[in-house]
């Protein structure tokens, strides 16, 4: 019997060796193609520029991945080879996107090569390494603008000491809850919980639920916090509070006072300060929300969405409140040059 169960114990300490093995190798593998493809493309780009070859570019590029595929396989056809290419020139230098990359596949970098900005290529190849996502979810975050609602979110803070940038998302999407179209507070709550593990995949890595409808003795009067957080990478618990409708500015002041309290009573010695998030199901008061500066209490307002409108339309408003919000977050540091310009004058003049 000992000699079957030591069998067994050799076999599994084997298996696990081999799979580890397979895993490195993989990984080297891929990493040394996505490398391959950035020096292919590269090489072309600059042979055709170099040689003042653009006008006959197609028809080279053509012909050589016809040559390439023949010898070296699918890999290498024309459509796969302008993708290195695209590679290449995005990234002229292999440094600036090589610690994400690297850690990627192949499949995970054409992904990005469509998107608009570099800014938001390194951010999905940055989630995608940190994470070990796959191909699919790499995908979905694209698709469902993770980059641009966190820009959107990160127009509020002011002041980076109370709440890092690239925490929050605004607005959050909770299709993913199967909310029906009339629903309470405790309703959405309940979805949350039912779906918790959709909903810190919404919400973003290092988050770990805590506690529901947090009872806090204030007074003599009882309060409840709809959900607790705490993020494993801010080392902080995150207030989260769920309304139905428009933000109002006494959300703030009750947001304020569950933050101190769970600060005097809750949090331990090696943790940050708790941050809050105010949930709301319309964000038609954005500037209410700048002007209140909460982000200097540690309080952010985002808006939820629990539906995904259609695909045109759905990007259509992200784009339109990501530029309603770069627009004040201009107008706002115009003010403030301005303000300083002014207190610099009164100064010289005294």
């Amino acid at each position: 019997m000992n000699s079957i169960n030591n069998d067994s114990i050799l076999f599994d300490e084997i298996s696990k060796l081999i799979e580890q093995s397979r895993k490195a190798i993989y990984k080297q593998a891929s990493a040394t193609t996505v490398l391959l493809f950035w020096k292919i493309g590269q090489c072309i780009n600059c042979d055709i520029l170099e040689n003042k070859r653009a006008d006959f570019g197609k028809q080279i590029v053509s012909q050589l991945a016809t040559q390439l595929a023949t010898k070296y396989g699918r890999s290498f056809e024309l459509r796969n080879v302008r993708r290195m290419m695209q590679f290449a020139e995005q990234f002229p230098d292999f440094k600036i996107v090589s610690p994400s990359a690297t850690q990627l596949s192949w499949a995970h970098i054409v992904e990005i090569l469509p998107l608009k900005t570099i800014d938001a290529k390194l951010f999905y190849l940055n989630e995608a390494s940190q994470g070990l996502i796959g191909r699919d979810k790499l995908r979905e975050m694209i698709y469902r603008k993770t980059y641009e609602r966190r820009e959107i979110a990160n127009t509020q803070i002011t002041d980076t000491d109370h709440i890092p940038l690239n925490v929050f998302k605004d607005p959050y999407l909770f299709d993913i809850l199967g909310l029906k179209d009339e629903y309470l507070e405790a309703d959405l709550e309940d979805a949350i919980l039912r779906e918790l593990e959709k909903f810190i995949l919404e919400f973003g890595k290092g988050f770990a639920f805590v506690e529901r409808q947090k009872r806090m003795i204030i007074d003599g009067a009882d309060h409840r916090l709809d959900l607790l957080f705490f993020n494993r990478n801010l080392k902080r618990l995150v207030a989260i509070e769920l309304k139905q409708g428009k933000f109002e500015a006494s959300h703030s002041g009750q947001m304020k006072l569950y933050l101190k309290w769970l600060n005097r009573y809750e949090r331990q010695e090696d943790e940050n300060e708790p941050i809050g998030l105010i949930l709301c199901a319309s964000g038609n008061n954005r500037e209410q929300i700048e002007l209140l500066e909460m982000d200097k209490d540690g309080i952010l307002v985002a808006e939820y969405w629990t539906t995904l409108p259609p695909k045109a339309e759905f990007e259509q408003k992200i784009q339109a409140i990501l530029a309603e919000t770069k627009e004040r977050l201009l107008q706002r540091k115009l003010l403030i040059t301005e303000e300083n310009n002014k207190n610099i004058k009164i100064t010289k003049d005294n």
